[in-house]
C-alpha cells in the first residue's frame, strides 16, 4: 500500500510479517521528518488489514496533534 497525504502530513500503514499473521503499525512524516509512530497496534491475518489499521491510527494522530 502506498503512503497517503492527509492534512499536510504523509501517513503510512505498515504490515510487519509475523509467524501467525501481520502486526499492524502506523507512522507519520512531515516533509522528510518522522513526527509520529505507533508501535504494534494489532495482529491481523492479512497485510491489507494491518496497513488499514495503521492508516486509521495515523489519521487519528494527525487529527489530535496536527
Amino acid at each position: 500500500m502506498e503512503p497517503e497525504s492527509y492534512n499536510g502530513y504523509t501517513i503510512w500503514g505498515h504490515a510487519i510479517s509475523q509467524q501467525d499473521g501481520y502486526a499492524a503499525s502506523g507512522s507519520i512524516t512531515l516533509g522528510t521528518k518522522l513526527v509520529g509512530g505507533s508501535g504494534v497496534l494489532a495482529t491481523c491475518s492479512t497485510e491489507d488489514e494491518a496497513r488499514l489499521i495503521g492508516l486509521d491510527w495515523a489519521r487519528a494522530w494527525v487529527d489530535t496533534h496536527g
